[in-house]
């Protein structure tokens, strides 16, 4: 079974789940879901059937109700978020959808919201309906400003399922048997110890980051490196690793571009993550929560010298300038200012980690534990422990994530209490 970004719909405990937790209804359900769409791992065929959804919880059709600490990334203000439906609600009222060659007032004040917001100058704004989108159009930029193709990413990265998004990303499960891919899409080993080839220990040298400098010195023609800030499984870079790879991008004419897309908007205890590296990236990539966990939105937001194509359609998506999604976009980011929703996943998230390292002597399957803010991993010994724990938890009222076969990701909304986190890590740990 390949690595990947999520937990695989394949193995034989999600069926035997399915067999002792659901009903007839839902079941019929589900045989409906799958007759008609296409199987495709990690979606279909799905796991449950949801009925509603608010705060930090999902409810399926039985009546079930789980604390969501998966949520897709989206649900950084909690699902069903009040200020969010509201401006939704009043946008469809007076102008639910803006025409190519017009813009709008909801979409020139995210823009210029997000303008204000991002380090430095990054200054300049597209959108687009999701973040694969908005990969795509960064890389078209990037080969548009520098006159190269070739771009440097990461094995084990996600930057959406797109053939142009998989091409520099780095899971098989996404790469294998789907080529040709992109040309000219190098790859380097990530910042992750366990999968590091140079050994490091305890303590990371940064030879993965002076590896990336002796690709761009060696290659001299890369137009772009690109890579998720922070990894969402998550791995956590070392202190020095963008700041040595952003003065490698100055010095060999490389752009570089960083995916914030599941993160961005206070996941880690800041508004952007490169924040916590003392980088401005050439361009910058939202998306996910910037929705508000209803509508799909996107955004490129790029520094102001790189506004260097007038004369070619970047993105030109029929939503680019979606009235309503920038609405919900602009209550997203009020409700993260106004409701200290960046102090809230500092605060909860350094306890939350705190009590999970405590678990690790009660557990001998807990290998490590790892986050920054409300993005938390903790990394079991073996994909049968992971998995185990997973359908487990379910049962409990707990919904989490596994990633790359062990790790178990846990990212809930940032609205989340300290009481209420009290009682995941509870069904966490009687899981285990």
């Amino acid at each position: 079974m390949k690595q990947s970004e999520g937990d695989v719909n394949l193995s034989p405990r999600r069926k035997a789940w399915r067999r002792e937790n659901l009903d007839e209804e839902t079941r019929r359900w589900l045989e409906e879901d799958e007759k008609y769409f296409l199987r495709q791992s990690l979606s279909t065929p799905c796991l449950n059937v949801l009925r509603g959804c608010d705060g930090i919880y999902i409810e399926d059709l039985q009546g079930r109700r789980l604390m969501d600490f998966h949520g897709n990334n989206v649900h950084q203000v909690g699902f069903g978020n009040r200020r969010v439906i509201e401006a939704i609600t009043a946008q469809m009222a007076s102008l639910p959808f803006c025409t190519r060659r017009y813009t709008n007032i909801p979409a020139i004040q995210l823009a210029k919201k997000l303008a204000e917001l991002a380090p430095g100058d990054l200054n300049k704004v597209l959108f687009a309906p999701g973040g694969t989108t908005a990969i795509g159009m960064a890389l078209k930029l990037a080969r548009a400003a520098t006159g190269r193709f070739k771009t440097l990413s990461l094995w084990d990265s996600f930057h959406g399922a797109s053939l142009d998004a998989i091409s520099i990303g780095g899971e098989a499960l996404f790469r294998q048997g789907i080529g040709p891919l992109l040309p000219g899409a190098e790859h380097a080993p990530p910042p992750d110890p366990s999968q590091c080839p140079w050994e490091c220990g305890s303590e990371c040298n940064l030879k993965c980051a002076r590896y990336i400098e002796y690709v761009l010195e060696k290659e001299g023609d890369i137009g772009a490196v690109i890579g998720e800030t922070v990894r969402s499984t998550p791995y956590v870079p070392p202190a020095g690793y963008w700041e040595t790879i952003r003065t490698a991008c100055n010095k060999h004419g490389a752009l570089l571009i960083l995916d914030e897309i599941p993160h961005c908007l206070g996941r880690t205890g800041k508004m952007f993550t490169c924040e916590h590296y003392n980088v401005v990236p050439d361009m910058l990539i939202l998306g996910k929560g910037l929705g508000g966990g209803i509508f799909p939105l996107a955004a490129l937001i790029a520094r102001e010298g790189l506004d260097v194509a007038p004369d070619r359609a970047l993105g030109h998506y029929t939503h680019e300038k979606n009235p309503v999604a920038c609405a919900a976009g602009l209550a997203t980011i009020q409700c993260v200012e106004q409701e200290g929703l960046l102090e809230n996943a500092r605060v909860v998230g350094e306890y939350a980690l705190e009590r999970m390292r405590h678990m690790m002597a009660d557990h001998p399957a807990i290998e490590e534990v790892r986050g920054l803010g409300l993005l938390m991993g903790m990394r079991l010994r073996s994909v049968e422990a992971a998995e185990q724990a997973m359908y487990r938890a379910l049962q409990k009222g707990l919904s989490f994530k596994v990633t790359m076969g062990n790790i178990l990701t846990l990212t809930p909304p940032l609205t989340i209490t300290r009481q209420e986190m009290d009682r995941a890590l509870d069904i966490l740990d009687e899981c285990l």
